[in-house]
């Protein structure tokens, strides 16, 4: 038996000997979900951003350095998070469409652990969180879900009395002297906390997700976020600049923070400084709001029966590579956090540089709690990496996006490509095939070992022909090239 095998049967019969063997509660789960959140965590090495919280939940679980979403856009990603499917095969790549209206029959991470005899929750945003005629997925948790649906721009402080002026300039900047508990997130941390205290009366197993709504935009953490950092201190984008020899299809307009068409806006480096010092302040407000929930959690002795996962739903640019929000396959949208700490682990506080991508945690929490194993579910289970980091589980990890990134059904803004990237231990490989014929009509590689940041496109460089044969040929056995005349079916 190999040793990673080994080391995974010990760490899961471990797992079941203590929580089966001896009738021991069943291994509780904690799912703390942030949103529009890229790497810039202490605990990931971000030189600045203030986040002890996550810290040292990275210091007792296990730090996955090269985690990947499905689609950098918030339906898409977490309808294939929860249903542990690929979007192709969900038939959702827009904000609109529900899971429910293209799948009806899936099973949800939450439903597997509720048909196993556990009480499941959601606080905060999960699954998407407006547009959609159904709120969230009411058939994947045994209470009603609370402050899960709204839109961002609805979180507008709340307060006794007058509400103090903001001192911020830019129009997606928002800067109050206002208690935590002004904005969502404080609100959801004080439902988490509630649900916690509720669920340690009882003898059942819980499975409770808590989505916060941070750092997405509006960036209007309370004042005292802000404080941590000095605005002459926050860095500028360190590669500002279009990637050389890269096709225009990989642009998208940014529309989230910038607008679009006529009422596009121009930032200025003024803009652009304020707007990264409001997404620092938005991400130490949420760490503050975990950090509470953690505490409760140990104050009310449930960390030593409990699995906790922290990932966020995709990326981010503010303004690398000339892009502001997501949705594109470049490594700022694709590339996510994620942290996963089970009690009595043994490889507690390092990283692991082998590739996951966010649809393998449905497989592995069902692994982990001894769950049935999942039949529906496109992800591999990680728990090999919970035994030994330096095992493999991917040869790449897949996400896409179409064009246009935010598409019409029909008329002039409907689909015309979609663009497929994987990401391996040393490249980003990207083609864009055509909607109707799925060909590819451009490519983009990007060496990781030499240009991280990704500024310049090697595709059809001299000398890069093995490579790009040798992931194309990856990428087709992880979707494979479908015949001239396909056209994929609209939900």
């Amino acid at each position: 038996m190999k040793r990673t095998a080994l080391c995974t049967l010990l760490i899961l019969s471990s797992f079941h000997f203590l929580h089966s063997a001896f009738g021991m509660q069943p291994l509780n789960v904690l799912f703390i979900a942030s949103d529009d959140l890229r790497n810039d965590l202490g605990c990931y090495g971000h030189p600045m951003v203030k986040t002890p919280n996550l810290d040292r939940l990275a210091k007792r679980g296990l730090l996955f350095n090269k985690a990947y979403c499905q689609q950098a856009v918030c339906n898409p990603s977490r309808a294939s998070i929860m249903t542990g499917r690929r979007l192709d095969s969900l038939r959702i790549w827009d904000l609109p469409t529900h899971f429910r209206d293209t799948t009806p029959d899936a099973i949800t991470l939450p439903q597997h652990f509720m048909k196993s005899g556990y009480f499941t929750q959601n606080v905060g945003k999960i699954f998407h969180n407006w547009i959609h005629k159904l709120e969230g997925d009411p058939t994947s948790w045994s209470v009603p879900s609370q402050m899960h649906f709204a839109n961002h721009g609805a979180d507008k402080p709340q307060v006794q009395g007058e509400v103090p002026p903001s001192s911020a300039i830019d129009p997606k900047c928002e800067c109050r002297d206002v208690p935590d508990d002004a904005y969502f997130d404080g609100r959801v941390a004080n439902l988490a906390i509630e649900a916690l205290q509720r669920r340690q009366m009882e003898a059942k197993p819980f499975f409770l997700a808590v989505g916060f709504w941070k750092p997405h935009s509006p960036f209007n953490a309370p004042k005292k976020y802000w404080d941590l950092y000095r605005r002459e201190d926050i860095a500028m984008p360190k590669n500002p600049d279009w990637p050389t020899n890269a096709p225009r299809i990989a642009w998208h307009d940014g529309r989230e923070l910038l607008g679009s068409g006529p009422k596009a806006r121009k930032v200025t480096a003024e803009n652009i400084r304020e707007m990264r010092h409001g997404y620092l302040a938005n991400i130490s407000y949420m760490d503050a709001q975990i950090g509470r929930v953690l505490d409760e959690l140990d104050r009310l002795k449930l960390t030593d029966s409990t699995v906790i996962v922290f990932w966020s739903d995709h990326g981010y640019h503010l303004g690398e590579q000339t892009l502001f929000a997501k949705t594109s396959n470049f490594e700022l949208d694709a590339r996510v956090p994620l942290i996963i700490a089970t009690p009595q682990m043994k490889t507690a506080g390092p990283k692991t540089e082998s590739l996951a991508e966010l649809m393998d945690l449905y497989p592995t929490l069902a692994e982990v709690c001894g769950l049935p194993k999942p039949t529906t579910t496109d992800g591999v289970s990680l728990a090999p990496l919970l035994a030994d980091p330096r095992a493999t589980v991917r040869e790449a990890a897949l996400t896409q996006h179409p064009r246009p990134a935010y598409y019409d059904r029909e008329g002039a803004r409907a689909p015309t490509h979609m663009g497929y990237t994987i990401r391996s231990a040393t490249h980003r490989y990207t083609e864009w095939r055509d909607w109707k014929t799925g060909q590819t009509t451009d490519r983009e590689l990007y060496d990781h070992v030499n240009d991280p940041d990704e500024t310049a496109n090697i595709a059809g460089q001299e000398g890069q022909k093995t490579t790009v044969e040798k992931h194309a040929a990856l990428l087709n056995a992880m979707h494979p090239i479908v015949t001239p005349g396909w056209k994929p079916v609209l939900p």
